[in-house]
């Protein structure tokens, strides 16, 4: 926890499609205060920032509580004796994920990563690429099996989005769920099927 008894918790954004995720998360988490944010940004995640949200560099680092530069190994976030919850990278590209999956921690952004495997802390990869190759298949296999979990941002059709706004919340509501952060109207949460549809089914498999 830092001075004010938050806890604090990682935003990674690497260079997959989908920045929209961790903007949108960031914002999530200034808007509940809960967390104290620390972003570490990777050089082509605020390419990608730049090129789909339009955003500058500068408008990413100010949706932060604390932001340290990816080429900065020696910052707090490098080391587990600096206490977080967690972290998140959102979204999670296939060459950070190799980097995590195979222990690489060339940067700050894997090894803060690599910082949450080995204190066994939780860490949530947004996988972020389609179709998948064997290596990206094997290398979530090697984050699972080491403690992460690789959470791609797949839509939940049955909460019937009307927007990618929509479909965003969801993961980040989802996201939000893992750390276990209180949220509302964040994400559609599944409350069983509907009387009218379940009832169409009596009897079917009779």
């Amino acid at each position: 926890m830092n001075e004010r008894g938050k806890e604090r918790i990682v935003v990674g954004i690497s260079g997959a499609s989908g920045a929209v995720i961790g903007v949108r998360l960031l914002a999530a988490l200034r808007r509940l205060g809960t967390h104290e944010t620390h972003l570490i940004v990777s050089a082509s995640g605020a390419v990608t920032a730049a090129q789909e949200l339009g955003l500058a560099r500068g408008d990413l680092d100010h949706l932060a509580d604390v932001v340290h530069n990816v080429r900065d190994i020696g910052a707090a976030v490098a080391s587990g004796s600096f206490l977080t919850a967690g972290m998140v990278i959102a979204p999670c590209s296939m060459k950070t994920l190799a980097g995590v999956a195979n222990g690489f921690a060339d940067n700050l952004l894997t090894r803060a990563a690599d910082v949450m495997l080995k204190e066994r802390r939780r860490l949530v990869l947004v996988a972020r690429e389609t179709p998948l190759n064997l290596a990206h298949l094997r290398n979530m296999t090697l984050a699972t099996e080491m403690g992460a979990i690789v959470m791609p941002p797949v839509p939940a059709f049955y909460a019937h989005p009307k927007t990618i706004d929509d479909v965003v919340d969801h993961t980040v509501g989802r996201i939000l769920d893992l750390f276990g952060i209180e949220h509302r109207e964040i994400a559609c949460r599944w409350s069983g099927l509907a009387a009218e549809f379940s009832s169409r089914d009596d009897g079917a498999d009779k």
